[in-house]
């Protein structure tokens, strides 16, 4: 099975990356949207990154506008957004697309390392987060209405 650090990604700034750069740390991939009824989420998410980022642990984070139009925006809006109503400090990525022919092969990778209810592969809607260890593999998928503080004793247990 390979690792999350064979995939790239481009940056909200518009700079590509390799998720290699990520090695050693424990991860929260979510896809993300700023006008969702879980947007509040950002704030645990925060939270969590605040709580554990000394230990080696970062969110990811991927606007995606698949799921209601729910991210409307570009990748400076986003980041506006989320940097001056959550004041984030976790990675923010450009908009992708998380399910259908388009998907982002990173994404692809996740659902297929960790299928959701009833073995489905398909991103149901925003704020779904895969949780990845320190050598880069998926260890578990929650859905949006997983809480990020409900997150916090498996993040802690992989680091």
């Amino acid at each position: 099975m390979s690792a999350i650090y064979d995939f790239t990604a481009t940056q909200a700034n518009g700079e590509d990356i390799s998720l290699a750069e990520f090695k050693g740390r424990v991860l929260l991939i979510v896809n993300t949207a700023s006008k969702c009824g879980f947007t509040p989420q950002y704030e645990g998410l925060e939270a969590l990154q605040r709580q554990f980022v000394d230990q080696g642990f970062s969110i990811l984070a991927f606007p995606c506008n698949q799921f209601g139009g729910q991210e409307p925006g570009d990748e400076a809006q986003i980041v506006e957004f989320c940097s001056t109503r959550f004041d984030t400090t976790f990675p923010l990525f450009a908009k992708i697309d998380v399910n259908g022919a388009n998907a982002h092969p990173l994404y692809r990778h996740l659902k297929r390392a960790a299928s959701g209810v009833l073995g489905t592969q398909r991103v149901k809607w925003n704020f779904t987060k895969f949780l990845v260890d320190a050598e880069g593999q998926v260890v578990r998928r929650y859905g949006p209405s997983t809480k990020p503080a409900a997150i916090a004793k498996d993040i802690a247990a992989l680091l």
